[in-house]
């Protein structure tokens, strides 16, 4: 039987595709996709590019339709959330809790996306598959893998109870840092964004305080909040070098700059040693999630610690993708979700 799929061939061009159906095998699941949220990477125009063509969607939740003879721990008309990689729990990367780097997790995915009527789960990403509880709706559950790369950001920073937390940039995963910061115990939490009206929500959502960037104000009002300490850790979330740079810069002494997203790979950041030896300050990255990740982050949307109803902006119908693809990349715009009929 054919299916409905969104398919991106570049950036701005989004197709409403037919392709059949995918048939499970014997150890396979096929689940019925009920929402899909729109990732903050399937909008940045040089990431989404080198992967297309390919089927969008890697927030996907929906219910188990059919499942493999060989299947045991699913049953159809489950709801699930699923995600697009998953480890092989015996790796050396595996065994030290390292699972993106995971040759498995790299290779593992949804087929064919979850911007799909439906989607293939095979035995390898059946590890990192969540039932979610009847509690938890479909427009919260959209919100776990992102929640789950915040949980992991928020880890690999060391945030601890009574730190100061800069977080520059407020879209969906910066609003999600000020959520998780605020529930972790940051003392005082500093949201940053060009945009007002999202430094404003911050504020509502838990910051402490709001910078709307302005210039080269950051540094200045940061240094003013702290008394002049500068903050214990810093979330980047921009991928740019001039953002990474502004972060290491607003950085106290014994503080973690954390990278959120990628850059582009061409792109270089000049830094000086001597100053981050001096005042030991670590630069750490953080790439996705792993299933720790997603089950601390069900946990939170499971206590509305995060929740849809706080976060997600809009929601569109599977047949205009292309009109809530473009809604993701405006400014007004939080959380933009595909649902499905």
């Amino acid at each position: 039987m054919p299916m409905q799929v969104a398919r991106l061939y570049d950036f701005e061009d989004i197709r409403l595709e037919q392709m059949p159906r995918p048939q499970p095998g014997p150890n396979d699941l096929l689940v019925k996709v009920t929402a899909c949220g729109i990732c903050s990477g399937d909008i940045m125009p040089w990431y989404i590019r080198r992967k297309a063509p390919l089927v969008l969607g890697h927030e996907p939740v929906g219910i188990v339709t059919e499942t493999g003879t060989e299947v045991r721990d699913f049953r159809p008309g489950e709801r699930v959330f699923v995600h697009h990689h998953a480890p092989c729990f015996a790796c050396r990367s595996c065994l030290k809790g390292e699972y993106v780097q995971c040759t498995t997790w790299r290779s593992s995915q949804i087929i064919p996306g979850g911007m799909a009527e439906y989607f293939l789960v095979r035995p390898t990403n059946q590890r990192d598959t969540l039932k979610l509880p009847d509690e938890v709706s479909d427009l919260d559950a959209v919100l776990v893998e992102p929640a789950a790369c915040v949980i992991k950001s928020l880890r690999r920073a060391g945030l601890r109870p009574g730190d100061s937390v800069l977080i520059i940039g407020l879209g969906i995963m910066g609003m999600l840092h000020v959520k998780l910061a605020r529930h972790l115990g940051a003392e005082v939490i500093i949201g940053a964004d060009l945009v007002e009206q999202r430094v404003r929500l911050a504020q509502q959502l838990g910051a402490t305080h709001g910078i709307v960037v302005a210039g080269d104000n950051l540094l200045a009002e940061v240094r003013e909040i702290t008394k002049g300490e500068m903050a214990d850790v810093v979330i980047v979330g921009p991928g740019s070098r001039n953002a990474l740079a502004m972060g290491i810069a607003a950085a106290g002494k014994a503080a973690t700059v954390l990278q959120f997203t990628a850059t582009p790979p061409d792109e270089e950041l000049l830094v000086r040693p001597h100053d981050l030896y001096f005042k030991e300050i670590r630069l750490v990255p953080s790439y996705s999630c792993g299933p720790d990740d997603t089950q601390q982050a069900l946990e939170m949307v499971r206590r509305k610690v995060v929740n849809g109803q706080e976060l997600i902006t809009h929601c569109f119908p599977l047949a205009q993708i292309g009109e809530a693809y473009r809604q993701a990349q405006k400014a007004e715009s939080l959380k933009v979700v595909v649902t499905f009929a």
